[in-house]
């Protein structure tokens, strides 16, 4: 029976929380984060929770949290990623998180760590740490190498996220929004030619159709691990595919541009009648939260939903005897109001949260074999047919489209 620390109580943390807390081989499940009332939530509401308080800048802390536990489950924001693998490491654990890449050391040269010194430290300690579990990175990357392995080679992957939904409600971002807001005015990322390349910001926007969207939605290139790593490991996982990318789109990324543009996401001081302000940090005192516990969820239900739509789109284009085929894989999942009526969450937690929840599964369950650090594109066929199976469980599923 094992013992899981969840570290970071957000709208994923308490959606993983809530799955493992109903899993067969978790004894105890430590749900940690710096605010005490949240993590005293989660032990009042869980049957095998205890709540703790942990400040995830002290790795004493994490550490002390974490004896005894057999995987940590990192929920928080990047900068933390290094120092809660380390917690990993001191406690000989196994470390699983939502996104790998650390802003600072930058994407490319985060993931080269990761693959080189990280996984060596983690191999020497007979363990594994998995990187990028959620939805997208997360499934996304296991839904491409799914589709790879029906290619003789390959050419594009794109991956297509587009957020319709709109509540009379005005809720922008439906998790942190200081991390979201920090995704879109960061630096994008593709591989173009074989090489990764970055641009700017809400770059190279084009007209998208998408299934069961009667109209065509405007996406942009956008900030995301995919391909990167998809890039780096084109060679031994993808079939050589030398074209990568990854576009959003939907209101919250027009307004973010907005913002953007505007100057409003910029972390600089300007000077605004003799006073010094920074405009991302006046933003972030307006700008509301997204909603995390029931009763949030539910009001923001009874006033109203205008919009509930959306398309998550994984697309290759390769050759099959020597003939060009495409793979379109479109994953279904609930909207809000079904999520919440299924699991008292969010739309956004669910999707994210339970895909998150079932790679934790799967490392609950050690079903990994082999130690050190990856990614989901790199999981063997039966890790892949494991999360896609559990996820159609639970009403996420995929409806592949071939041409």
């Amino acid at each position: 029976m094992k013992k899981i620390l969840v570290l970071g109580l957000g709208a994923q943390g308490c959606a993983i929380a809530k799955h493992l807390n109903e899993h067969g081989s978790v004894e105890r499940l430590i749900c940690a984060d710096y605010d005490q009332v949240l993590a005293k939530h989660h032990e009042q509401t869980l049957a095998k929770a205890i709540g703790l308080q942990v400040d995830a800048n002290d790795l004493h802390s994490i550490v002390t949290a974490a004896e005894g536990c057999s995987l940590i489950v990192n929920c928080l924001p990047l900068e933390f990623n290094l120092k809660v693998m380390e917690a990993a490491l001191t406690v000989n654990a196994d470390y699983m998180d939502l996104a790998g890449p650390m802003e600072d050391i930058g994407f490319v040269e985060s993931y080269k760590l990761l693959f080189s010194d990280w996984s060596a430290r983690f191999k020497a300690k007979e363990r594994v740490a998995l990187v990028g579990c959620g939805i997208a990175p997360g499934l996304a990357n296991v839904i491409a190498r799914e589709s790879v392995e029906r290619l003789d080679s390959c050419d594009y992957i794109g991956i297509f996220f587009y957020d319709g939904f709109i509540s009379k409600r005005f809720i922008p971002f439906w998790w942190s929004p200081e991390v979201a807001l920090g995704d879109m005015m960061y630096k994008t990322f593709r591989t173009e030619n074989g090489q990764i390349v970055t641009d700017i910001p809400f770059s190279r926007p084009i007209m998208m159709k998408f299934r069961g969207i009667d109209r065509e939605i405007r996406m942009v290139d956008h900030e995301h691990d995919e391909p990167v790593t998809m890039g780096l490991l084109a060679g031994q996982v993808f079939k050589g595919a030398k074209n990568i990318e990854f576009k959003y789109g939907g209101p919250q990324v027009e307004m973010s541009e907005y913002l953007y543009k505007l100057g409003m996401l910029s972390k600089d001081e300007v000077e605004v009648n003799g006073s010094k302000v920074v405009p991302f940090d006046l933003l972030m005192k307006q700008i509301p939260r997204a909603p995390r516990f029931e009763q949030e969820i539910q009001a923001v239900i009874d006033e109203g939903i205008v919009q509930d739509e959306g398309a998550f789109l994984v697309r290759l284009r390769g050759k099959v005897n020597g003939e060009s085929r495409q793979i379109d894989s479109y994953t279904n999942f609930p909207g809000l109001k079904d999520a919440f009526a299924k699991a008292k969450m969010t739309h956004e937690s669910y999707s994210t949260g339970q895909c998150a929840a079932v790679f934790s599964a799967l490392m609950a369950e050690g079903l990994l074999a082999e130690k050190g650090v990856f990614v989901p594109e790199q999981l063997n066929q039966s890790s892949r047919s494991y999360v896609i199976q559990e996820l159609a469980k639970l009403e996420i599923t995929i409806d592949e489209y071939l041409s």
